[in-house]
């Protein structure tokens, strides 16, 4: 399986000396991260985009002298959206590149696969790039979460569309534990408003056809259809129901916030709602925001998108615990040092962790896509 490391590390002469005197060399002689995660596939847009906003951060990091003298190196690996890929390479990052931790993969069951590997070579996973319950409850020692709960989000959309007089609302949910996990949080939105879905069906996770969906959506005169799949999947859906002749207000989570997403929709975009986990991108009353656009344009980049502020986030939450963990940090005593992250003020959003609480952040808001192809609030 290749590997790609996203940043070169420094020459370490402390560990040729060591070999030369028989000098037994830490185990973890720098900061090595992991990024196992969907690089191609359906997901590969959100991804790269969330790789990026990391990648942001910390080179920015990097070129200001690192972490207590020492450089970041994220190493990253194709899993291509296979949860047993997942497990696979990241066994071979853990054991073999020595890495701390492992670090905003994508996917449901990619985490849920994660676990038992998490607890078996005693290494935390920072800011997986899932709002899977299953990863905040009950409280995971080694999971620490950086973004709010898909139900959380679920619900939240549910209930908007039903205060806008929406009450005739289609489901389709792709046919994993992210879509039971998503569509169990929009079912509590239902409830809280008094409805019911119209329609509430399952898809396929691989090579769905929404043809005859797509058919029932426009037949049961739904007003709006919430997907929650991958990005190419919901794409694909969404250009479905538009071809069968349905109007529906088309909804999403914010695993299709990227502007990856955006592209994929091609003509379709336009007044899609997606929900999202973090301030406006461009909303620079918040500290977070104001930081990442001005690392982005000494980059020489346009902006960020909603996708890159959650790498950017994540990268920001565990550059800290690194800092924390000291000169010489293992797995062990990174993930010590989240846990007592108590108040850590991202930029006007504020993380916190605790041993039996693993959430972070518990941020969520709407938008949707305007005429020129950008999210808004």
């Amino acid at each position: 399986m290749k590997l790609t490391r996203t940043f070169s590390p420094r020459p370490w002469m402390a560990l040729t000396l060591a070999g030369v005197l028989g000098l037994s060399a830490p185990a973890w002689a720098q900061l090595r991260v992991g990024m196992p995660s969907g690089f191609t596939g359906s997901v590969a847009a959100g991804v790269k985009e969330n790789h990026e906003g990391a990648k942001l951060y910390f080179d920015t990091i990097n070129a200001r002298g690192g972490v207590n003298g020492q450089k970041i190196e994220l190493i990253t690996v194709d899993d291509k959206f296979d949860p047993k890929v997942t497990v696979d390479v990241a066994r071979e990052l853990i054991t073999k590149q020595k890495v701390l931790a492992l670090f905003l993969n994508r996917g449901t069951p990619h985490s849920q696969a994660l676990l038992p590997l998490l607890a078996e070579l005693k290494v935390p996973l920072v800011g997986p790039s899932t709002g899977a319950m299953v990863l905040h409850e009950p409280v995971n020692p080694w999971v620490f979460n950086v973004r709010a709960t898909y139900q959380r989000e679920a619900a939240k959309a549910i209930e908007h569309l039903a205060s806008t007089g929406i009450t005739r609302i289609a489901v389709l949910e792709t046919d994993d534990s992210f879509g039971a996990d998503s569509a169990a949080g929009a079912l509590k939105g239902f409830a809280k408003a008094n409805l019911k879905p119209v329609m509430h069906e399952k898809f396929p996770r691989d090579k769905p056809d929404f043809t005859e969906l797509s058919k029932r959506v426009n037949e049961s005169n739904a007003q709006a259809v919430m997907v929650i799949g991958s990005a190419g999947n919901t794409a694909n859906a969404v250009k479905a129901v538009r071809a069968a002749g349905s109007r529906a207000q088309a909804v999403t989570l914010s695993n299709n916030a990227s502007d990856g997403f955006i592209k994929l929709l091609g003509e379709h975009a336009r007044g899609v709602i997606v929900t999202q986990v973090f301030p406006n991108e461009r909303s620079v009353a918040y500290p977070l925001i104001k930081e990442a656009q001005e690392f982005a344009k000494a980059k020489g980049l346009d902006g960020v998108s909603p996708a890159m502020m959650e790498g950017y986030a994540a990268a920001k939450v565990l550059t800290e615990g690194l800092r924390r963990a000291g000169a010489n940090p293992t797995p062990v005593s990174l993930r010590d040092a989240l846990e007592n992250l108590r108040s850590y003020d991202l930029g006007g959003l504020t993380v916190a962790y605790s041993p039996t609480n693993h959430t972070g952040l518990d941020f969520a808001d709407l938008s949707i896509v305007d005429a020129s192809g950008k999210f808004r609030r």
